[in-house]
């Protein structure tokens, strides 16, 4: 942790000088959900942990729960100010750093028995490993995968010795309650490494073997069960949620680019595994197939798993198996924690045994060889030389002093610090080299999220906060991809694995725009929308000007309609519906376009919808129900349209696959479209002339499609006037739970109420303390028959998979207390003199045919003919 520590303070990274730390999905995400996790335990949120009104305008919130905050220590950030909530943030990554450094100290022990100050040197290649300084401090989830091997890791060790069930079974159920994905990882390399120990363990009968095998995959199985919630909640919110854009695995990086990250300090632009360990690992990896004191079997079988596993890697069948079955977006490579661990494994092996000065020499040639082989490698820099020659001859000859037979104490004591220092100093500064190098690539550019301007904002958008009768954005200006969560409100803002494709279609139909295929959505923009969704007010301005709160119409969060019936919800949708075609139509022009979307769920006609007609430059043609607009290389080559509007209205354009240059009356907005992967939001074009004769100009470097009918001419006035006949149909009270809505309505209402929220799968509503039904959707929004007359609407969220996930948890929880009690009225039933049963507690026996060792510095005599053993 110190190592750690070190290196940032010699960048200057937070908390130890002004440059953030927020890169990538550290900004975008985990800093703003741990703010919303500051809100709910300090009960300044307004959903709670099953539903989250700050973001989507109303999303599920468990399995994002479970996925990002469920580290323990993420649980600390309630102790720190809100203001301060990225110190927290960064003490998730330092607490996994020390607990994983360890816990691994802890398993070497039982890998094989030595000195614990030398089993600790090698851990601390494990906890500062390329994966943690290159990926894993980036995304604190992941992080509890440093914690999670080990961990199973000692309870595997118990399964080979037959021993201690309950607690290694609970062992995989914090490991995979902490971080699900990380420690499935984990349990697969730790279950390979445990058939390896049996494939070794000759003097052990099959038999046994076999048992420890069955006993292992009981206590995973156990284990996974208890933390069942976690996973199937997970599972159920995934399957429901906007799909991730289709990943390509491009196949395996240039041998000697893999082979270049086992050399610590570097940080290349190409996509490989991030493996180093520190130099004192390296040599001792490199040495391992040339000490005569390791039987030759047990070489081969440790290199050949370390092999393996790095092969998995670039093998797509087995990457996949590494990844939950689906390449990941970004780094392919996010199990090579993994192979880490394995080369610290085979480290401690080397260094437990002692190797003379012949056999260090054979690893150092081996390093050498390798520095050679990878120079100019993209992963080789200035860092990776100082650390290989520099740290390098330190460890060598601290290594070969403890290989003499005949050594004092002033000599170990003088060898341990140097070997102290050269780990100590080494990891921190290739801590400081690899994060130096990683924030230059335009990818991990770090984010301001807790700046001056964005805690100013915080505190306006909270005296501001009107809700369950209105809601307050903090969009559309971003500060990190999750502004509601950081800084409060109730916006339509998400960047979440988990947020629901209803939702982010909804929303995009409705005309707000999207990144990253949808999950990422963005608050509306324009009037309508806002007056939809119940916006009453909304941060204006630049990023980093002044903050600005604007005002706008807004329709109650529930509203009570008459005249819709069942023909008019939302209907299943098949054929080209299912093909991403609208199917909802309007008999008049622009029937189909967001503009009557808008208006169906407004419930009033507010647009004119003007047809478009070419009046100069590159001729476009009509195209698939729409317009094909030809290249323009020069920004000064348009493609103009005109259309007639009643003076005065304002015109707003939609296009939200368009890139490229939009110019009308006030002026150029820019689009910034991608089928699919990034949508626009509607924009304004400014104000209708006096003539009515409105002239749109596209221009863009690449050929566009655009809708038929771009166009929509708002008259406020009749904005205005629908805003005020909704009021008119609110309930008479409003009020919202953590996950939940409940309204008192006027006496015997009729029709069909409305909510101003996303359907997504598990909410259900009653009328009058009736049945609990699911709601229909309308236009993608919440709505419920109220019968023949009804006074009281309550809805509520029921997360899908909680259930089954909490009843696979409390039968894993009966079978492991039938287990704990069995094994205890055993013990107290056993014979006096009677060996104690396999779950006690007694010390480990050593497996039939292993070795015992003494201290690495202080040898004990071997028996006659066999090297002393450390």
């Amino acid at each position: 942790m110190g190592s750690y520590c070190l290196g940032m303070a010699m960048l200057g990274s937070y908390p130890f000088g002004s440059r953030s730390r927020a890169v990538n999905d550290l900004g975008n995400q985990f800093v703003p959900f741990h703010a919303h996790l500051w809100d709910l335990l300090h009960g300044k949120a307004t959903g709670d942990l099953a539903f989250n009104w700050n973001s989507g305008y109303g999303v599920p919130f468990l399995a994002d729960f479970l996925t990002y905050l469920m580290n323990p220590f993420s649980w600390l950030v309630g102790l720190f100010p809100r203001d301060l909530v990225e110190l927290p943030v960064f003490l998730v990554t330092l607490g996994c750093i020390g607990l994983g450094t360890a816990l691994m100290t802890v398993f070497l022990g039982r890998l094989h028995p030595g000195s614990p100050w030398l089993r600790a040197l090698l851990a601390v290649g494990y906890g500062t490993c390329g994966w943690v300084v290159s990926d894993g401090t980036a995304d604190p989830m992941w992080m509890w995968g440093l914690v999670s091997l080990p961990l199973t890791g000692i309870a595997a060790d118990w399964c080979l010795h037959r021993r201690r069930w309950v607690i290694g079974t609970l062992f995989v159920g914090v490991s995979w309650a902490g971080n699900f994905y990380t420690a499935a990882m984990a349990t697969l390399a730790m279950a390979l490494v445990l058939v390896v120990r049996l494939l070794l363990a000759t003097d052990l009968p099959v038999r046994d073997r076999l048992r420890s095998l069955a006993r292992a995959a009981t206590m995973a199985l156990t284990g996974i069960l208890l933390a069942a919630p976690a996973v199937i909640v997970s599972f159920k919110a995934s399957k429901a949620s906007q799909p991730a854009p289709e990943a390509v695995f491009r196949g395996r990086p240039p041998t000697l680019d893999f082979l270049a990250e086992l050399l610590p300090g570097g940080r290349g632009a190409v996509n490989a595994p991030h493996l180093f360990i520190g130099v004192l690992g390296l040599l001792l990896v490199a040495a391992f197939p040339f000490i005569r004191a390791i039987p030759v079997r047990t070489r081969v079988a440790w290199y050949v798993l370390a092999a393996g596993v790095a092969v998995s890697f670039v093998w797509k069948p087995t990457l996949l198996l590494w990844h939950g079955l689906a390449v990941p977006n970004g780094s392919p490579y996010r199990a090579s924690f993994v192979l880490s661990a394995v080369l610290v494994m085979i480290a401690w092996l080397a260094l437990a045994h002692r190797p003379r000065p012949r056999e260090l020499a054979g690893g150092a040639v081996l390093v050498a060889l390798l520095a050679v082989l990878c120079h100019g490698r993209h992963g080789v820099g200035p860092a990776t030389w100082i650390l290989v020659l520099g740290s390098g001859a330190v460890v060598l000859a601290a290594l070969l002093a403890l290989a003499r037979k005949r050594a004092g104490r002033t000599l170990h004591t003088v060898v341990a610090a140097a070997l102290t220092c050269a780990v100590f100093f080494g990891s921190a500064y290739a801590a400081f080299s690899v994060t130096g190098a990683r924030d230059k690539l335009k990818w991990f550019k770090p984010k301001i999220t807790l700046s001056a301007e964005a805690l100013k904002t915080h505190r306006e958008l909270g005296q501001r906060n009107d809700w369950p009768h209105s809601r307050t954005d903090p969009g559309p200006h971003e500060f990190a991809n999750n502004d509601p969560l950081l800084l409060g409100g109730e916006g339509g803002s998400y960047y979440s694995s988990y947020l629901p494709k209803q939702t982010a279609r909804t929303l995009r139909e409705m005309g707000a725009g999207w990144y990253i295929q949808g999950r990422h959505t963005l608050s509306v923009q324009d009037p309508v929308s806002r007056a939809i969704m119940g916006v009453s007010s909304f941060r204006t301005g630049p990023q980093a000007g002044p903050v600005r709160v604007g005002q706008s119409a807004a329709a109650p969060l529930l509203t009570v309609r008459s005249g819709l019936t069942a023909d008019g919800f939302d209907q299943h949708r098949s054929g080209a519906a299912a093909r991403g075609i609208d199917v909802r139509h309007d008999p008049r022009v622009g029937g189909g376009t967001v503009f009557a979307r808008q208006e169906r769920l407004l419930g009033a006609s507010l647009y004119q919808v003007p047809s478009l007609r070419p009046t100069a430059g590159p001729a476009p043609r009509r195209l698939d129900g729409g317009w094909r607009l030809p290249a323009a290389p020069k920004r000064n080559v348009v493609t103009s349209f005109s259309a007639q509007c009643t003076p005065g209205s304002t015109a707003y354009w939609y296009a939200p696959w368009y890139a490229g240059h939009v110019t009308g009356p006030g002026g150029t907005t820019r689009g910034v479209g991608r089928q699919q992967m990034t949508a626009n939001s509607i924009k304004r074009l400014g104000t209708v002339p006096a003539d009515g004769r409105l002239t749109v100009s596209f221009s863009s470097p690449k050929a566009q499609h655009i809708p038929e009918h771009p166009i929509g001419c708002l008259a406020p006035k009749k904005l205005a006037a629908a805003v005020a006949d909704l009021r008119k149909k609110a309930p008479v009270r409003l009020s919202s739970s953590g996950h939940g809505l409940s309204a008192e309505l006027p006496a015997h209402s009729t029709g069909t109420a409305v909510l101003a929220v996303p359907t997504v799968t598990g909410w259900g509503c009653r009328v009058d303390g009736g049945a609990w039904r699911a709601p229909h959707s309308f236009g993608g929004l919440m709505a419920v028959p109220l019968g023949a007359g009804a006074t009281r609407l309550d809805c509520s969220y029921r997360t899908p998979g909680l259930l089954p996930g909490l009843a696979a948890s409390g039968g894993a929880l009966l079978a492991l207390t039938a287990v704990a009690v069995t094994c205890g009225v055993r013990r107290r039933t056993a014979r006096p003199g009677a060996p104690a049963p396999s779950a006690s507690s007694s010390p480990q026996s050593p497996l039939p045919g292993s070795r015992t060792s003494t201290d690495a510095v202080h040898a004990a005599a071997a028996r006659p003919g066999e090297r002393a053993e450390s």
